[in-house]
C-alpha cells in the first residue's frame, strides 16, 4: 500500500528540533513496518523545506539551511518524487471546487495532494492536519498506532 506524506510530518522529519519530531519518526517506522511505500508530492517537498528553512532563517539558524537541504536530499532523493504539479492545470477547477466545499478548510495543496492520491488509488495520507479528515476517499494517519487500522 502507498501512503502519502504530507508537509506537516515531513516539516518534523527534517527538523530534529521539531516538537513533532518524534510523532513523526514515529509513524514513519510504523509505516515502513508495515510495509508501505510513502509517496513524496513534489508540492509536498515544496511547502515542506520552504516552512522549515524559513523558521531557520527567522531563528537565525541560517547556518543550518545547508544541513536541512542534505538531509531532504537523503531522505527523498529526486528520483522518488511524485510530480503533481503539472497536473495543476487539468485539476484546477476541482482544486478549487474541493477547497470551496471545505469552506476553506483545506488549503490549495492540500486539496490538489488528495485529488492526486484518489487518482493514483493512494488510500492514506500522513499527516498531522485534520482537514483530511473530511476527505471521503483518503484515511488520514496521524500516529503510527493508526498505521495498523488504516493499513
Amino acid at each position: 500500500m502507498q501512503v502519502a506524506i504530507d508537509a506537516s510530518v515531513l516539516v518534523a522529519l527534517l527538523n530534529p528540533r521539531d516538537l513533532w519530531h518524534a510523532r513523526a519518526q514515529s509513524l514513519l517506522d510504523a509505516l515502513l513496518d508495515a510495509h508501505t511505500t510513502p509517496v513524496y508530492f513534489d508540492c509536498v517537498i515544496a511547502e515542506a523545506v520552504s516552512a522549515v528553512a524559513r523558521r531557520l532563517h527567522e531563528k537565525g539558524r541560517v547556518d543550518e539551511v545547508r544541513i536541512l537541504l542534505d538531509r531532504l536530499r537523503s531522505r527523498v532523493p529526486r528520483e522518488s518524487l511524485t510530480w503533481i504539479l503539472p497536473d495543476v492545470p487539468r485539476l484546477y477547477a476541482q482544486v478549487l471546487e474541493l477547497m470551496g466545499s471545505s469552506s476553506g478548510e483545506l488549503n490549495f495543496n492540500d486539496a490538489l495532494i488528495a485529488l492526486a492520491c484518489r487518482e493514483r488509488v493512494i488510500p492514506a495520507v500522513a499527516s498531522f492536519d485534520p482537514d483530511f479528515d473530511q476527505i471521503g476517499w483518503l484515511n488520514r494517519l496521524a500516529m503510527s498506532e493508526d498505521v495498523s487500522v488504516g493499513s
